[in-house]
């Protein structure tokens, strides 16, 4: 089992979190079109390496953590804040 930490909690199993999906996505602007929109909600690529991920603290605090995870060995490099730029490590870590 993979232990993810919260930037609110403290170090916890992974079991009490929930994935939330990417995010890299920038949500589009009000006046962009309907296909811009359609692409944000149901638009996902499925990334080989390291990635940026939204994950929730549903056994625990319920809020947002914002975590870099290789999405092959599902290695966790790097947990924070919401608002925080991750930390990326080099793409043949």
């Amino acid at each position: 089992m993979h232990r993810l930490r919260c930037p609110w909690c403290g170090v916890r199993d992974e079991a009490e979190f929930a994935y939330q999906g990417d995010a890299t996505k920038v949500r589009p602007t009000d006046d962009a079109d309907v296909d811009a929109f359609f692409d944000y909600v149901y638009g996902r690529a499925n990334p080989k390496g390291w990635h940026v991920e939204w994950w929730h603290h549903t056994g625990g605090c319920r809020r947002v953590v914002k975590v870099v995870r290789h999405t092959v060995s599902h290695r966790v490099h790097w947990t924070g804040w919401p608002q925080e730029a991750p930390d990326l490590p080099a793409e043949d870590a």
